[in-house]
């Protein structure tokens, strides 16, 4: 094995395992202090993400938010951009995405209302971001402290068009009328029965697929494509690619357009797979998780699915465990994932040097 290869396997591999079992190991000390067994915890947890199929059901259903907000964030890292915009490309996704099923007749068939579905989240959460990026190309402005700004601008809009446009008369709470029910992704519940199995109602649906699919095409785009070498090579030394001809201003409108487009993907997931309609804070927390998954995944899609469905089962078996032990609430969920950010952001190569000390002999053997 070349240096190469072994550094590579150290940075995907083994330093992302290590930092989330030091996470875990953290996250033990803590349930300890307060009075928790951490092997209980980690029983409870494991069981409310996997023990029954309606657990399952809900993992991966969150696990496909994760998967593309954690793709929208790894496309804008390969181009050294830090997109913290998630949050809000999420929400006008949804949006967009409402808005062009109420564009729809109701009685249009759904194999017309899905791809326009996801069209209208891919255009809404591009154009989101679209703002940001070209802040940061040609004016200066700091990518990230733009689209923290965006977030809030999201959160605005959102709350004026539930409370005064889309609103369903007659219903005081702030979400719109139902979508047509041609327009609703189907569940995997209901599709399993076509196929003879019998399963558990959950919210995962087929957005499943779709967040998958995206994976492939980011995979394909980042690593197979000119674009994607124009990307990366924009993220590693941006002076250097303009002497290569590529142009870095360019690049970084249509990269942070890419990273909105992917999160704006959430609300078909959230609205047109599970709720039906658009409602407040669907987004919540999916944006700013995407950010620990891509950087537990090393910005790469393989790693991306691992960290999502890792953040799903966090999601899943930390309410299981709000249920079942009186003293954790949910909240735990946040300090789970603030530990996962520390130890895989901002102490990703804590163990670098023991690992390539620990690695050496082997090198030296091979």
């Amino acid at each position: 094995m070349n240096r190469d290869t072994r550094i590579n396997w150290i940075n995907r591999l083994i330093l992302p395992v290590l930092n989330v079992l030091t996470a875990f190991a953290a996250t033990a000390i803590i349930f300890v202090i307060i009075g928790v067994d951490p092997i209980e915890a980690a029983e409870i947890l494991l069981y409310g993400a996997f023990g029954y199929q309606e657990g399952l059901g809900y993992t991966l259903y969150y696990a496909t938010n994760f998967i593309f907000t954690g793709l929208a964030v790894a496309v804008a890292f390969n181009a050294g951009l830090f997109n913290i915009g998630g949050e809000g490309q999420a929400y006008i996704g949804g949006l967009g995405t409402a808005l062009i099923i109420f564009a729809i007749d109701p009685n249009t068939s759904a194999w017309i209302f899905i791809p326009a579905s996801i069209l209208g989240g891919l255009l809404f959460g591009a154009l989101w971001a679209l703002v940001p990026a070209y802040l940061q190309a040609y004016r200066g402005s700091h990518i990230v402290i733009t689209t923290i700004m965006f977030n809030f601008l999201a959160s605005s809009l959102m709350v004026y068009m539930l409370v005064n446009v889309l609103r369903e008369p007659g219903n005081m709470s702030p979400e719109s009328q139902l979508f047509p029910q041609n327009s609703w992704f189907p569940f995997i519940h209901d599709l399993s029965t076509n196929f003879g199995f019998v399963m558990e109602e959950s919210p995962l649906n087929v957005s499943l697929f779709v967040a998958l699919f995206f994976a492939v095409i980011v995979w394909i785009l980042i690593w197979h494509t000119r674009l994607g070498y124009s990307l990366r090579a924009t993220g590693l030394n941006s002076e250097a690619a303009i002497y290569a001809g590529i142009k870095p201003k360019r690049i970084i409108l249509i990269t942070m357009c890419i990273s909105g487009a992917l999160a704006g993907l959430v609300g078909i997931n959230e609205l047109v797979g599970y709720q039906h309609r658009i409602i407040m804070d669907f987004h919540f927390g999916y944006g700013f998780g995407g950010i620990a998954v891509a950087l537990m995944g090393r910005n790469h899609p393989i790693g991306i699915i691992i960290a999502a469905l890792l953040f799903g089962v966090l999601y899943q078996g930390g309410a299981e465990l709000a249920f079942e032990l009186s003293n954790i609430s949910r909240d735990i969920v946040v300090v789970m994932q603030g530990l996962i950010i520390l130890f895989c952001g901002a102490l990703q190569y804590m163990y670098k040097p023991w690992v390539i000390n620990a690695l050496a002999p082997i090198q030296k053997e091979s």
